[in-house]
């Protein structure tokens, strides 16, 4: 085929599978130990012992470059180190002795250890041909390993060829490491170095064999092609380089061989200003490239500054985008040893790639650079969006689609959806007074994201656990009423002796001590509870609710609803649709709800996907849900993030696309998007308010549960803030009531300006009285 042609076709392919996704890691380089006993003759990094030099970086110098690569933000820590140098090298083995390791195996593995554990980022090990014992070893502290194959051809091993008196470049030795890290499911890089002296055919033979190896154990997540760059002080200082017509031909072969769904890297700073056309040839990564450190293995050839190959992607029509040292498709539990996983889930998005930043849901946004895209809207994107627009019923894959957006697309997406605001509620902000009162944090359940609840009648770490008395539940009501609120929402942890009658009896004394109160109250789990202990149906309890004064319920409970996720996060919870059905039959006895989704933890966009269109669908057979409430998971004292089993919360991206996502999917059918303060402070609220979002949710008063996971935004955000944050922005500030309708002046009055709230007591627990039974009222006062 004429270069052209092949260059276009791999261009089709690498489309085909990877779209316009062009991924990089952002990096740090740790040489280990720079002796070999290996003598290729192209190589520099190779060094012999130096006399007074450690012939090894020591722990401290390891966790030195680590540190500063993870305040770059990198993810990666690529150790690359000579092949066994202990065995041609007295003082390798007299170094490792002193430090008291066998090998330099067994030092790379405490290394890799040590970088995980104290700075999080994530070992890539390049540690030549190696034994099926220290490759499985490895895989216990790093999420990667890679040898390139660099080529089939003995007669490159042969006296004179580059390979000579290099025993650990024997092509049999290097495709028995390839075929021993299939068998034991490790990620794995490979690739060739051209320009060696290999024919082009021998190029080929080597990309089958690859080829042929991943589809036998589908662990080749990347093929390096190399090409050879001549230097000074080795035998090949004078040996012609493969110029960039070969250079694109091979990265062309490679793609046609092995197909659109394989990760192809050229390394960028090997081609000097020309790198961005490599991308032509049918590339999708450009390897590591580090803010911190050199390349040592081409010292020679600086990093394209991340700027400039941010520059040359767009320019080359592709998004630029961070990952992890192994990409999305192997960080799965059948991949990865689960020593790594507290390390994987912090450093991931929701896709599987790098985290654009450091931020996390609960912390105040930092100040962020926004960079301006030279990438036009993609074709899919746009078509989803438009579909959206038209009122159409999205599908999972077009949802995915648009949560997919970066760049150019992602402000697409945000763009719409504000537009889409605007059209349905104009410039005016909502808000509600209201005050949240959780009336107890004991809770039967273990939800893993869950930092509010408290064992029954136990001591727990985040603080002791209360039973509100029935007098402050009132009081707090009263207390709200004065200061302005319209609504209070009562919530809590699934109490072992609650029964159904505790809730009807809430409302019955909330509804009599102030009749004007909205109440707001009972997640679908507690209404599931209150069902079954009072021996009623769904329906029956529900009515009976109402009648005991109860407005709205809360769509709360809802986290992820597909239960897939549930299974994990709250396996002995509402199923998805248990949930679905409390919520369809509160709508019909004539409740209005909310909708939430809890997001960021372990679910990924297409579960986000099923979630909106269960929502959506309800929606279209009731007309019940009011609003709809992004939640971003809270990590920090989460318990399964503290087990390293969650992510850190969505990214800011995320963020902004869960809201306007929420606004394209639901149009016509759900106007109100929240965004909440309490998650993501003012500087976050503004960004989704810019996003599709018209509402800022409630003042609150008190907000325990997102400060019990670690969120510092406050407790209460008054009228007067509330009003004051929504004109910062050039919008109009609107206090409406729970159902979102209008709210007397009087009453918008009084929440302004309000006086201090007085202290809350949080009433301790209350044994049983004695000789009660589990069906005893707990509220009985209150009846």
């Amino acid at each position: 085929m004429p270069l052209d042609a092949m260059m276009a076709a791999a261009c089709a392919l690498r489309d085909a599978g990877h779209g316009r996704v062009q991924t990089w890691s952002r990096k740090v380089f740790i040489p280990l130990t720079q002796l070999c006993r290996d003598r290729c003759h192209y190589c520099t990094f190779a060094q012999p012992p130096q006399p007074g030099e450690s012939p090894y970086m020591s722990r401290e110098d390891v966790l030195a470059v680590a540190r500063a690569g993870a305040a770059a933000g990198c993810t990666e820590a690529l150790f690359t180190l000579g092949d066994k140098p202990e065995l041609r090298y007295s003082a390798a083995r007299e170094a490792l002795a002193r430090m008291g390791y066998a090998t330099t195996i067994d030092y790379l593995i405490a290394m890799c250890a040590a970088v995980r554990d104290e700075t999080g980022l994530l070992p890539h090990v390049n540690a030549g041909v190696m034994s099926r014992e220290d490759m499985a070893a490895l895989r216990e502290v790093s999420v990667s390993q890679g040898l390139m194959l660099e080529s089939l051809s003995l007669r490159l091993c042969a006296k004179g060829g580059p390979h000579y008196r290099s025993p650990d470049k024997e092509p049999e030795a290097r495709l028995a490491m390839l075929r021993q890290a299939g068998e034991l499911r490790v990620p794995f890089t490979t690739g060739i170095l051209i320009g060696i002296g290999e024919t082009r055919e021998e190029r080929i033979e080597a990309l089958e064999a690859i080829a042929a190896e991943h589809r036998r154990y589908g662990h080749v997540q990347e093929v390096i092609v190399q090409n050879f760059r001549a230097k000074a002080r080795t035998p090949m200082a004078d040996a012609p380089e493969p110029d960039l017509d070969d250079l694109l031909w091979t990265i062309a072969a490679a793609r046609l061989i092995l197909g659109p769904d394989m990760n192809i890297q050229a390394p960028p700073n090997l081609s000097a200003d020309d790198f961005p056309r490599l991308i032509a040839a049918g590339i999708n990564d450009w390897g590591g490239v580090s803010p911190v450190t050199i390349d040592h293995v081409n010292p020679e050839a600086p990093w394209p500054e991340v700027t400039r190959l941010r520059a040359g992607t767009e320019h080359a029509g592709r998004s630029l985008v961070a990952r992890l040292p192994a990409y999305p498709a192997w960080l799965g539990a059948d991949w990865q040893a689960p020593a790594m996983r507290r390390a994987i889930m912090a450093a991931g998005d929701a896709q599987g790639y790098a985290r654009d930043d450091m931020w996390s849901p609960g912390v105040a946004l930092p100040k962020r650079d926004v960079v301006a895209s030279a990438l036009s809207v993609s074709p899919e994107i746009a078509d989803a969006v438009q579909s959206a627009l038209a009122g159409d019923a999205l599908d999972e894959e077009a949802i995915v689609t648009l949560f997919s957006a970066r760049d150019a697309d992602l402000e697409h997406v945000c763009a719409a959806a504000d537009n889409l605001r605007r059209e349905k509620k104009g410039d005016a902000i909502t808000y509600v007074v209201n005050r949240n009162i959780n009336y107890t944090n004991i809770c039967t359940f273990k939800c893993g994201f869950c930092a509010f609840s408290k064992g029954d009648m136990a001591e727990a770490l985040r603080g002791r656990p209360y039973d509100l008395s029935m007098d402050e539940v009132i009081r707090r009501t009263a207390e709200a009423w004065a200061r302005g609120a319209t609504e209070v929402c009562l919530q809590g942890g699934i109490h072992p002796h609650y029964t159904g009658e505790t809730y009807i009896n809430l409302a019955k004394a909330v509804r009599a001590a102030v009749p004007e109160m909205h109440i707001h109250a009972f997640s679908p789990l507690e209404v599931s509870q209150g069902a079954k202990a009072s021996n009623l149906s769904l329906e029956g309890y529900l009515r009976a609710l109402k009648e005991a004064g109860l407005d709205t319920l809360p769509g709360t409970a809802a986290e992820i609803l597909d239960d897939e996720v549930r299974d994990v996060i709250c396996p002995d919870k509402l199923t998805t649709d248990e949930w679905l059905e409390v919520i369809e039959t509160a709508h019909r006895v004539g409740f209005k709800t909310t909708a939430t989704i809890m997001f960021g933890h372990v679910e990924t966009p297409h579960h986000w996907a099923r979630h909106l269109i269960r929502i959506r669908d309800l929606q279209e057979r009731t007309g019940g849900f009011t609003e709809f409430v992004p939640l971003p998971f809270i990590h920090m004292e989460a318990p399964m993030a503290i087990k390293g089993q969650a992510r850190h919360g969505p990214t800011f991206r995320e963020v902004r696309l869960m809201h306007a996502v929420a606004r394209l999917v639901f149009n016509g059918r759900i106007d109100s998007i929240q965004t909440s303060w309490v998650k993501l402070g003012e500087e976050g609220v503004k960004a989704c308010l810019n996003s599709g979002a018209n509402d800022l949710g409630g003042t609150l008063m008190n907000e325990s549960i997102s400060r019990a996971a670690g969120a510092a935004h406050g407790q209460e955000m008054p009228p007067e803030a509330m009003e004051a944050l929504i004109r910062s922005i050039g919008r109009v500030p609107v206090q409406r009531s729970t159902a979102y309708g209008a709210v007397a002046q009087e009453t918008h009055q009084r929440g302004l300006n309000a006086e201090a709230l007085t202290p809350m007591i949080q009433t301790p627990p209350r044994k049983k009285r004695e000789g009660a039974n589990d069906k005893t009222e707990r509220f009985e006062h209150a009846g």
